[in-house]
């Protein structure tokens, strides 16, 4: 039973009949409400759309506008609402027509009381059905809504584990409303430092960390179409449907330094395969972590010296050394070991990195940047900046179109 009542409108030029029928049945029992009346076809469009009943009687031949015509303007503007057909022995052919219209039942004239009943029970059975199934299906999209975010996570993890074939990825992807066509990147964003303290955090710690980066990453993300999740190693792996100007990377680990504080680094690949390729990226990731994982706490922490004070134009293999309380010999043995480069190369890298993303992205004169990531003098950075990208900071500003020149 429904919480209100069913509205009725009874559509007939004939009073005696309209009159007949709102006399003859007990609405109350059927949880019905005859909400109006028409005479004519045009009243009764206007009668059924303005009180959105539930439920119309409608005379076959009505003045005006004909029953047919009412039934196919009141089934566009209402579809559920449930029709019966009043029709007379010589009107019956039309009947024929209007169950092309979807209506629920036809009566012939005149109207058998008995009969009608029965026909007016199996609406409000299919009425109270329906309102059921509707409530059903409005408690299962607010539940799909609530826990979007969790389902596009396992949705994310299970694609990039490798779990998924395309036509499954592609239903999915239609279900969950995201765009079906291969997504253009895949990032990955780490924490040094989460790294280095992980086997020290606690559980709790470890998920206020993860939740921390999960609000970030979604206030750096908003404009873009994304999913993404957080595997165990702490690191979110995103994919994304846009491709990123080439200085993204250096600007997002800049807004995490600057405005939370936190030193990460993204790691990008660009994707033109199809759905099932981009898994691929996700496993050089991990390979390219195991072996972050496998770094050395010296040279991790010496890494995460360098990212908080590669623009110290002071810093160097010696001083880091003395603050690690280890030699120097030995911490540059370990770079070369560990990293495949020395201490310099490193810092070079980190710099001219950070350098790109200031000529991209601010009217910075040289001089300015040259400071900024850490040198002191410009002909010194100017040297450095060619020597790793082949083009001189000035020129590389002027080319800025040309997006494919890479830090050697």
């Amino acid at each position: 039973m429904t919480d209100s009542l069913w509205k009725v409108l009874i559509a007939d030029d004939e009073p005696i009949i309209r009159e007949g029928i709102r006399y003859s049945v007990n609405w109350d029992r059927l949880n019905m409400e005859v909400v109006a009346e028409a005479e004519d076809g045009e009243e009764a469009i206007e009668k059924a759309i303005l009180h959105t009943v539930d439920i119309l009687l409608v005379d076959i031949n009505m003045p005006i506008v004909n029953g047919l015509k009412v039934i196919q303007q009141v089934k566009t503007e209402l579809p559920h609402c449930q029709v019966v057909i009043i029709t007379g022995y010589d009107e019956f052919k039309y009947a024929q027509e209007a169950v092309r219209l979807h209506v629920s039942d036809y009566l012939l004239k005149p109207v058998d009381p008995d009969q009608l009943e029965v026909i007016l029970n199996k609406i409000q059975e299919e009425l109270v059905k329906r309102k059921e199934q509707n409530h059903l299906w409005s408690n299962t999209f607010a539940q799909i809504s609530k826990n979007m975010s969790t389902l596009k996570m396992e949705f994310c993890r299970e694609w990039l584990l490798g779990n998924l074939h395309s036509d499954e990825i592609e239903s999915q992807l239609r279900f969950l409303q995201l765009p079906v066509s291969i997504p253009q990147q895949f990032l990955a964003i780490s924490s040094t430092e989460y790294l280095e303290k992980r086997q020290l955090m606690g559980e709790s710690e470890k998920e206020s960390y993860q939740k921390k980066l999960i609000e970030r990453i979604t206030t750096v993300f908003t404009d873009y179409d994304i999913i993404f999740f957080h595997d165990d190693m702490g690191s979110i792996c995103i994919l994304a449907w846009q491709v990123f100007p080439s200085n993204f990377a250096a600007r997002i680990e800049e807004i995490f330094k600057k405005e939370w504080n936190m030193y990460i680094t993204v790691y990008i690949r660009e994707n033109a395969e199809d759905y099932v390729h981009i898994t691929s990226f996700y496993k050089e990731y991990r390979d390219y972590m195991e072996n972050e994982i496998n770094i050395s706490p010296i040279v991790r922490r010496a890494k995460t010296i360098l990212e908080h004070r590669y623009n110290d134009p002071t810093i160097s293999l010696e001083k880091v050394a003395i603050e690690l309380q280890v030699s120097s010999v030995y911490l540059s043995r370990l770079f070369k070991k560990e990293l495949g480069m020395n201490f310099v190369q490193l810092l070079t890298r980190k710099r001219i990195s950070k350098a790109i993303y200031l000529l991209q992205s601010t009217d910075y004169p040289i001089v300015a940047i040259s400071e900024l990531v850490g040198y002191d003098s410009q002909h010194y950075f100017s040297t450095a900046f060619k020597k790793a990208t082949g083009v001189s900071p000035n020129r590389y500003r002027r080319n800025l179109v040309q997006e494919n020149i890479e830090v050697k």
